[in-house]
């Protein structure tokens, strides 16, 4: 780490995390400190997001994004523990793979979908990375909360259209960027973050460390249009239904209700 780094307050997924130090973007360094937290300590701090969910307060039941699956070829870009592609192989997806960086996170992704009598086709790799994945041969490319850990966006987008086939579909999630840059103080929502600043950074987390950068939703945009998608839907409200679930007088909550904390985009390749 720069010497000179600036520490900052910012906020993964689900609320604030506290001090956070800017990094440089070194791909080899960032990519072993991501894998030694989820080999070890990612799903005890941060949970796992899995379909029906893309993340808080936003649903696949409330947006309909796939629709139905059955007999399509499904690639997940960041697996984690497998219950997102439970989710498809309940629903008769044809064929499960799946990407990961974690190999502990792949271990136990098979438990769980041998625990309901499933498979996949197990890779891991970095996202960025080329690593034997078919191409021209997917229905549907998916990812929920993963995608935004890559260290090259644009050359992440190009990979997925390369495995996509002609009209196939892209759904992905992640923290609004927005929610990444406000925090909840004495009743104010308050901006603890640039918006326009995407310098990678590493914040510890009960004794586990990781790294990120907050990219600018029109960075996805960009990214998409520049690797050969259309964008079809992009959703960015929360579910009032599912905030109802959560604790309504909790500062996650009352966050969520003036301003988007998930955004999930679905594009086609063209």
């Amino acid at each position: 780490m720069d010497k000179h780094a600036v520490h900052r307050t910012n906020v993964i997924g689900a609320g604030e995390v506290g001090s956070a130090v800017t990094v440089s973007l070194d791909k080899d360094s960032i990519h072993q400190t991501n894998i030694h937290f989820w080999d070890t300590k990612g799903n005890e701090i941060l949970g796992a997001t899995a379909l029906p969910l893309y993340g808080a307060f936003v649903s696949e039941e409330q947006c309909q994004l796939f629709g139905d699956v059955s007999g399509s070829k499904m690639l997940e870009i960041g697996c984690g523990t497998g219950h997102s592609l439970q989710y498809h192989g309940e629903r008769n997806a044809s064929e499960l793979w799946a990407l990961d960086i974690s190999d502990k996170q792949i271990e136990k992704a098979k438990q769980h979908l041998t625990a309901y009598g499933l498979s996949a086709n197990f890779i891991c790799s970095p996202m960025e990375e080329e690593c034997g994945i078919p191409t021209d041969y997917f229905d549907y490319v998916y990812s929920v909360y993963a995608i935004g850990w890559t260290t090259d966006l644009e050359g992440t987008f190009r990979r997925i259209a390369s495995y996509l086939k002609k009209d196939g579909v892209f759904i992905f999630s992640w923290s609004h960027p927005i929610h990444k840059c406000v925090v909840a103080e004495d009743d104010m929502l308050v901006f603890k973050k640039c918006y326009f600043d995407e310098s990678w950074y590493a914040v510890t987390l009960d004794e586990g460390t990781l790294s990120l950068s907050d990219r600018k939703l029109s960075t996805y945009v960009n990214a998409l249009s520049k690797a050969g998608f259309v964008i079809e839907q992009m959703v960015e409200q929360s579910d009032e239904e599912l905030m109802e679930l959560r604790d309504v007088n909790s500062e996650f909550a009352k966050k969520a209700k003036m301003l988007p904390i998930t955004f999930v985009i679905k594009a086609r390749k063209l």
